[in-house]
């Protein structure tokens, strides 16, 4: 029972770094509106995050941009051999991000973002039939990214910085089954983290063949996620020998976010702008993950997870109707890293297709408000996680998953 409890510290960490099924890429609402294209998009200071190498070719001193999104998301899961379903409850998760850049001269320019890639709440029914896997996450991560932007010609930049990623996570699940205590309790461990940090970096390139032609290269290196100082509680466990003790207890774990390589294009033409970006992520980096307990008792674990690495595809569209009204629109399909037989409850994510729209309305030529929406909707897919373990046995947890998250957004553009 200890070796399966492990799988629980597991579950947390992963959370951390990276949210889940609800991988929901809300980073800027211009980009956003466009597809979440952007590596090769020259509009605003969200640069910072998609490809800092065209902060310099902004034409204002001061850019700063700021938005918050709500995502709603639902999962849907069902039982393949008695049809009884599950379906998670509605939570809101409210990802912002803020950036600014400021150019220095002619040939520099430096920027600072700060952003949440991940912050989502998910709460599964109580002792629904996957309990043993996963009860509730709560999640909250803050990403801060300095970056600087050199123009070696008016054709070509470069431009990046280090990544500094801070967060926080609480986490809860059945201990088996089918375990209580004497009062029948369901056995469960829950575990909560914070202030877990780590470094990474960021390099980006853009190529301007001509003014209206815009060819982007933005690389993210992989973060290792080191958890040293987490609490895992042990409650309503039977008093028997072959139990863990109702304690608290430590534990140690690293685990790598894979890193992103992302390319793309944009050309204007008269009021329009087109954009297509296609982004690489590594997730074949994600092996497995080493669990080591405070408590010498409890043995440390080795959970596979073999994820292999994935694409999306991404398309924009922007048109300028008036001077103060540009609207906007794309769609991404989004390739999941999940094999079949690793699909588990705390992170049932398939191949997802989004699709997007917004408007920017200029309130005076400096300010300008952007609004933005997403709808993701993921195949559904029967699958199944078969890495679980009870009394030595393998028992697989199948079943019919159905998610969907919808994020509208708003937030404020400044130039001067």
């Amino acid at each position: 029972m200890r070796k399966l409890l492990l799988l629980v510290v597991f579950v947390s960490v992963s959370f951390v770094t990276y949210a889940g099924g609800y991988r929901v890429s809300i980073q800027g609402q211009r980009a956003l509106a466009m597809g979440h294209t952007g590596v090769a998009v020259v509009n605003s200071a969200e640069l910072v995050f998609f490809n800092p190498a065209g902060l310099v070719y902004l034409e204002d001193k001061l850019n700063v941009s700021a938005g918050v999104s709500a995502v709603f998301t639902d999962v849907i899961y069902q039982n393949v051999e008695n049809g009884i379903s599950s379906q998670t409850d509605s939570s809101v998760g409210t990802p912002l991000n803020l950036y600014g850049s400021y150019k220095v001269n002619d040939w520099m320019s430096v920027g600072l973002g700060v952003y949440t890639p991940f912050g989502s709440e998910v709460a599964w029914p109580t002792d629904w039939s996957g309990s043993h896997l996963v009860n509730s996450i709560e999640l909250a991560a803050i990403y801060v990214q300095p970056v600087v932007s050199l123009k070696l010609s008016d054709h070509f930049s470069i431009g990046g910085g280090p990544i500094y990623a801070t967060g926080s996570v609480k986490f809860n699940r059945n201990a088996s089954r089918t375990t209580t205590d004497i009062e029948g309790n369901r056995s469960n461990v829950s575990i909560e983290d914070s202030g877990v940090s780590s470094w990474g970096w960021s390099i980006g390139a853009m190529f301007n063949p001509t003014k209206d032609f815009h060819v982007g290269f933005n690389y993210r290196s992989e973060i290792t996620i080191e958890s040293e100082g987490g609490e895992a509680v042990f409650a309503n466990f039977p008093n028997s020998p072959a139990a863990p003790a109702n304690q608290t207890d430590g534990f140690k774990a690293e685990l790598p976010l894979p890193a992103e390589l992302t390319v793309g294009l944009s050309y204007e033409y008269k009021k329009w702008v087109f954009a297509f970006d296609y982004n690489r992520q590594f997730w074949d980096v994600y092996e497995s993950l080493d669990i080591d307990f405070t408590n010498a008792a409890n043995p440390d674990s080795n959970n596979p997870r073999n994820y292999e690495n994935s694409s999306v595809y991404r398309l924009g569209l922007q048109y300028k109707t008036t001077d103060k009204i540009t609207l906007r629109a794309g769609y991404y399909r989004d390739e999941t890293p999940v094999q079949s037989g690793y699909f588990a409850p705390e992170t049932p994510r398939n191949d997802s297709d989004g699709f997007t729209g917004g408007f920017s309305y200029a309130i005076t030529p400096k300010l300008a408000i952007d609004a933005s929406f997403l709808y993701v909707r993921f195949k559904e897919i029967d699958a199944s996680y078969d890495f679980y373990q009870e009394n030595g046995q393998s028992v697989p947890f199948k079943g019919t998953y159905k998610s969907s998250a919808f994020a509208p957004g708003l937030g404020l553009t400044y130039k001067m």
